[in-house]
């Protein structure tokens, strides 16, 4: 018996052969941190689930595996890395299958029981079960994986971020209900967003983990996920994509309520399998536009993207387990060499762009704007383009966004310093007015209210409106001199003002 799962984009159907690959080939380069690993399970109750094969249809709290590498202390002798057999383990009890004997593993999921794929299981890793913490706190990055897999497909390129000072955490890619995805690809697309969202918040557990450096990663399907908590999430400032199926599928992602093109405004990197040829095209009926297209990134508009293409990789080998693993198809993939040479410049890029967007690195920053010949790429190997974030109007949110960086403190000041740099910047007044009285009745805000106010009557000083919404927000305060004075303001610029006068009559 052997268990199966349909890739979501691309089928191979014939004449497949056996990889011959190592963990020691791709030779990536370790950082200056040995790696720990830690995985466990813990539940959302927020949301229930049932285990696919529990015949019972017991409804339980959605669990969630955690599978975390992270940079560890200098000292790990006593301690045997991690084989990748251990990881197998890991996908056993993510399919339900815990029970599963190990002798079986290659028999029972997703690749060949070969000599070759025997030996992968051997080998060993770069991490370590349960290692001491490393001191300080490191950008964290949520991996999501593919459709359906599980939290450790990628575990070669975690590590070797967790060696550079990275903090990663993965989940699997679970169905809403069961273990399997359900039809609806968008409804499985909110549940792996709640998922990582789930990761994110599960993170804050961490001393280790510096929230404001906060990256999401994925492969595929995870694609998909990522830009949605991208977009409902502030705290994001980075996207890495995989051959991310955003870039095949943006109908799905208009389904969601939440997409917002405009809102990806954080740097985004996409790095994309190869062309496909015309027989796997024809022959697996596969639309022709999935080599050109790219509807998302073009209507990236706030946002630095990369592009990125490989031409020596297609799709399911932007994986570890797809690189030591999966059988290879004859019509379209290249030799393993160039397969493991072009996954190590995958990982290599995805480093670098995370050390420039969340560590501010000059020396990847630069990697990043060069040319990949510059950084040593064989030019046969990648192409890039670089689209910058169009140019747009400074406008009120970004006025309030500078202003609550300085507690609402020296308004005039900030307003003289924006005009001077953005001349064609006009603040209105009732968006004064509704910022003030929305802040004045916060009572950890109420001060800064005042100050909005000040600032308001001072631009508009014949507005009645500005200065009952002043007297209001002194009212509020128990300042009722200053309120008196301000109502009287107010009518002394507009006498039929009915709200000024009943106040008077009742502090009078």
């Amino acid at each position: 018996m052997r268990l199966t799962i349909l890739p979501i984009l691309i089928l191979f159907q014939a004449y497949l052969i056996t990889a011959q690959t190592s963990l020691k080939e791709i030779d990536l380069e370790k950082g200056k941190y040995n790696v720990g690993f830690r995985h466990y399970t813990i539940s959302d109750s927020t949301r229930t689930y049932s285990r696919i094969y529990d015949y019972t249809k017991t409804k339980i709290a959605r669990p969630i595996s955690v599978s975390m590498w992270y940079p560890s202390g200098k000292n790990v002798e006593g301690l045997e890395p991690l084989q990748v057999v251990d990881y197998f383990e890991i996908l056993k009890k993510e399919e339900e299958w815990e029970h599963l004997p190990n002798e079986q593993l290659l028999n029972w999921f997703y690749y060949s029981n070969t000599p070759e794929n025997q030996k992968h299981l051997e080998e060993k890793t770069t991490a370590y079960a349960k290692a001491e913490f490393g001191k300080g706190k490191f950008p964290l990055i949520l991996y999501t994986p593919s459709y359906q897999a599980s939290s450790i497909e990628n575990f070669a390129l975690c590590e070797y971020l967790a060696s550079h000072g990275f903090v990663v955490m993965s989940g699997p890619s679970r169905g809403t209900d069961t273990r399997w995805f359900s039809s609806s690809n968008a409804k499985e697309m909110e549940t792996q967003a709640r998922d990582v969202e789930f990761l994110m918040k599960e993170a804050g557990k961490f001393p280790i983990v510096d929230h404001d450096k906060m990256a999401v990663m994925g492969f595929s399907f995870g694609g998909l996920s990522n830009i949605i908590v991208q977009n409902r999430n502030d705290n994001v400032k980075a996207i890495v994509s995989l051959d991310g199926t955003e870039r095949y599928q943006y109908g799905l992602l208009n389904q969601s309520p939440f997409f917002d093109a405009p809102k990806i405004d954080v740097p985004y990197i996409h790095m994309a399998q190869k062309d496909i040829p015309e027989i796997v095209l024809k022959e697996d009926k596969i639309d022709a536009e999935l080599n050109t297209k790219f509807q998302l990134y073009d209507s990236i508009s706030n946002g630095k993207s990369y592009r990125l293409k490989f031409h020596d990789l297609t799709h399911g080998y932007f994986s570890t387990l797809g690189v030591l693993f999966a059988n290879r198809d004859p019509r379209q993939d290249k030799s393993d060499p160039e397969i493991m040479e072009s996954y190590k410049w995958v990982a290599v890029y995805a480093l670098h762009f995370l050390e420039a967007t969340l560590k501010n690195d000059k020396k990847a920053s630069d990697f990043m704007e060069n040319g990949p010949s510059d950084n040593g790429v064989p030019s046969r190997l990648v192409t890039q383009t670089i689209k910058q974030p169009e140019r747009r109007a400074f406008d009120f949110h970004d006025f309030n966004d500078l202003a609550l960086a300085q507690n609402y403190e020296d308004l005039p000041q900030l307003y003289d310093s924006i005009i001077k740099s953005h001349p064609s910047f006009k603040i209105l007044e009732g968006d004064l007015n509704t910022l003030g009285l929305q802040l004045v009745f916060n009572p950890n805000r109420s001060s800064q209210g005042i100050d909005v106010f000040k600032l308001a009557t001072t631009l508009f000083p014949n507005s009645f409106n500005l200065y009952d919404s002043l007297a209001e927000g002194y009212l509020y305060l128990g300042d009722k001199e200053k309120a008196i004075q301000s109502f009287e303001k107010s009518l002394e610029l507009n006498s039929q003002n009915q709200n000024a006068i009943n106040r008077l009559k009742q502090l009078k």
